[in-house]
């Protein structure tokens, strides 16, 4: 069974969903530094994208009765590798020590809406681990 959800306080950009759960898994699309209010990608110091890209991370999984420690897999994807150690200490202030996801890290030439990190997920909402 699959459960396509997207939510209204955060506007798709594009046609697609902000998660799919799929059995056990929850697949949150790759979030940008979009500012839920105006719907505007920030433009400002990575630190701020990296926040808001969190912040929109944690909204779209409370939404679905999720939370970031049940994330099993993270991609981030930026465009200056120059901002590596920026976004991995801000990331990693999000979950709790020792309990970090699988992730992988890709540097890219653009994104969409011009930001400068996405992140997407993959939480298990399966049961107790």
């Amino acid at each position: 069974m699959l459960d396509f959800i997207t939510l209204s306080n955060l506007p798709p950009v594009a046609p697609y969903s902000h998660a799919v759960r799929a059995g056990d898994f929850l697949f949150v699309t790759g979030q940008l530094s979009e500012d839920p209010t105006t719907g505007d990608v920030i433009a400002d110091e990575i630190e701020a994208q990296t926040h808001r890209v969190m912040k929109n991370l944690k909204m779209v999984l409370a939404e679905t009765g999720s939370s970031l420690e049940q994330v099993v897999m993270a991609r981030i994807f930026i465009t200056d590798f120059r901002d590596y150690e920026t976004v991995n200490a801000i990331y990693q202030s999000y979950f709790t020590a020792g309990r970090y996801p699988g992730r992988t890290t890709v540097g890219v030439a653009a994104l969409a809406g011009q930001g400068n990190i996405e992140i997407d997920l993959i939480a298990y909402c399966g049961g107790s681990s």
